[in-house]
């Protein structure tokens, strides 16, 4: 019997199934993570039990670093997967000022030489245009009024870019034709491959009011933070 049986909620055969995974080779984070135990706590195990860490045979060094890495970025994955999982569902409230956030960054602004009062949001994260949609959902934006178009290099697969904006997007919006970018081949250009989709612009027809909105909210924000920022600490 180990010196440490198991800890309180995890009962003992789920320690010693920790610990011959790990004589196995498995990851820290691996095991932890098929467990559904916390990093933190098989790494104690481990420590606890004397369980040492599987030393590679000479030809296999360099995949034990690669190993190394990717327990690294699955241990890195499942704290940013902790975070995640505190949000919970927003209120309506909270995915207006969201909405006003992300369109403030990265949407077009007014400017006092360009007076503009139109909506036109561009990303290439989905999740990006997934928020701004349910933002123009929640506050009333038909459907009919939203056009959308994709800019992409032209030496990318255009046809299924537009496919995966099309499925990501739905059906009721106008489409426009997609933009084409001349091929950049610096080699700094990292957005290649399969995984590149280009970059979609949203923006709103007759949306005068609604870029009122959001410039109204965001100064809202702003001006709370400010002025909470200014307040004497009690």
């Amino acid at each position: 019997m180990r010196a440490h049986p198991g800890s309180k909620g995890h009962p003992p055969e789920l320690r010693e199934q920790a610990a011959a995974m790990r004589r196995e080779g498995r990851s820290r984070a691996g095991i932890a993570r098929e467990l559904d135990v916390g990093f933190a706590t098989v790494a104690r195990w481990f420590r606890e039990d004397g369980v040492p860490a599987p030393r590679p045979e000479p030809g296999r060094r360099y995949v034990a670093q690669l190993d190394a890495v990717q327990e690294r970025w699955d241990r890195e994955q499942l704290e940013q997967d902790s975070f995640r999982d505190v949000v919970g569902p927003l209120s309506d409230r909270e995915l207006m000022l969201l909405g006003t956030a992300i369109y403030w960054a990265e949407g077009a602004k007014s400017k006092p030489w360009a007076r503009a009062h139109r909506l036109s949001f561009i990303n290439s994260d989905r999740t990006m245009i997934d928020v701004f949609l349910a933002y123009l959902a929640l506050v009333g934006v038909p459907r009919d009024q939203v056009t959308c178009r994709l800019h992409i290099h032209e030496s990318a697969d255009v046809a299924a870019a537009e496919d995966y904006w099309r499925s990501v997007v739905g059906t009721g919006v106008i489409w426009l034709r997609t933009t084409l970018k001349r091929h950049n081949v610096a080699p700094s250009r990292h957005n290649t491959g399969g995984g590149y989709r280009g970059c979609l612009s949203v923006c709103v027809r007759q949306s005068a009011k609604d870029y009122r909105r959001i410039a109204g909210t965001w100064d809202g924000i702003a001006g709370a933070i400010v002025a909470a920022s200014r307040s004497p600490v009690v």
